[in-house]
């Protein structure tokens, strides 16, 4: 029964880094809709957050099945309250690639991002997209170490996030309101979806060390 427990643990812990990959494939294809004006990108990443949805579903089904079932104690327990945690987060991280590409296809065929920002857009998605990799990788090896780095590393994007403030409220943005209102929302898109990250580092160090890292 216990080998069966672990084997159900792993399986548990590699389904997460496969929900991380499905959140890395909806924020690169989102981007790419939102700065080439893509439609039919844009409505494929429905299609990848429907299966995220599903993929989150089937993890919370199976962790309390084997809550009821197995009733464990210490690490397993931490795994199992972390990795519910950990699942919500990479279903949002899902739900904020799918605000990306609902604006793109909102205002398809024209292009959302004004050339003005076109350059801290394009950083922007590169940042979301590398560092929901790199927590594919603290996820598919549970390493505290590196669970650390996912702790600072949304910095770049913050850094990001506050410069299109600065270009959106400048005197001489030749815009209008609505697109700064669109400006401004994906922004925020962005910066919570690495914030999530930075939340899936900190429990991942929780469930390896039993100590939840100050925010």
């Amino acid at each position: 029964m216990r080998t069966r427990f672990a084997e159900n643990l792993d399986s548990l812990s590699g389904d997460l880094a496969s929900m991380c990959r499905l959140s890395v494939t909806a924020m690169s294809e989102a981007s790419a809709a939102l700065l080439q004006a893509d439609l039919e990108l844009a409505e494929h990443v429905m299609d990848v957050s429907g299966e995220l949805d599903d993929a989150a579903a089937h993890w919370e089904k199976r962790a309390f099945a084997l809550l009821a079932l197995q009733a464990p104690v210490a690490h397993d327990l931490r795994f199992m309250v972390g990795g519910l945690h950990i699942s919500a987060d990479l279903h949002r991280m899902g739900g904020l690639a799918v605000h990306i590409a609902k604006i793109a296809r909102r205002r398809h065929p024209d292009h959302v991002v004004p050339d003005e920002v076109l350059d801290v857009f394009t950083e922007m998605g590169a940042v979301a997209v590398a560092q929901a990799k790199e927590t594919e990788q603290v996820l598919q090896h549970r390493d505290p170490e590196r669970a650390r780095g996912l702790l600072t590393a949304d910095e770049a994007m913050d850094d990001l996030h506050r410069s299109l403030f600065t270009i959106t409220q400048a005197e001489d943005w030749p815009h209008g309101v609505q697109s700064a209102v669109d400006i401004t929302l994906l922004g925020r898109f962005y910066e919570r979806f690495c914030d999530h990250t930075v939340e899936i580092g900190r429990r991942v160090i929780f469930l390896e060390t039993g100590s939840l890292p100050e925010q």
